[in-house]
């Protein structure tokens, strides 16, 4: 999947300072990533407010995600969706504030894609209504 490899190498550029922020949101939009499957739908978490669905750049990603679970034995069934439609057909139809995840148990490389604008709808930002997108500027 190198796709998410690519996806990956952007957030580490990131997290190190580097890199172009909406270079990042441009890989995700077209990364293909893994979405764990629960309940018939895509797997999600909630924190700070935010619906977040959780994302992995691979397989080795997802692992570690499903060995911090107290699942033993679970068999984790995923999608393979890219980034664009999370952020443009999920995420709206969510109806909620919501944002991506990406490898949520990689401490020095996850990457949040919180619900604001840039990165997804207006229609669904929480700070659509704020001058400069809430950029404060």
């Amino acid at each position: 999947m190198a796709e998410g490899t690519e996806l990956a190498d952007r957030i580490a550029e990131r997290r190190a300072g580097v890199g172009d922020p909406r270079g990042l949101v441009g890989e995700l939009r077209r990364a293909l990533v893994l979405v764990p499957l629960d309940g018939g739908g895509l797997w999600t978490a909630s924190f700070g407010g935010v619906r977040w669905v959780c994302g992995f750049t691979d397989k080795g990603a997802l692992a570690r995600f499903a060995e911090t679970r107290d699942d033993s034995g679970r068999v984790w069934e995923f999608a393979v969706v890219r980034g664009a439609r999370l952020l443009d057909e999920v995420v709206p139809a969510m109806g909620e504030p919501a944002g991506v995840a990406i490898n949520v148990a990689d401490p020095e490389g996850a990457m949040l894609f919180p619900p604001v604008v840039g990165i997804v709808s207006d229609m669904v930002a929480v700070d659509a209504g704020e001058p400069d997108g809430g950029r404060g500027g």
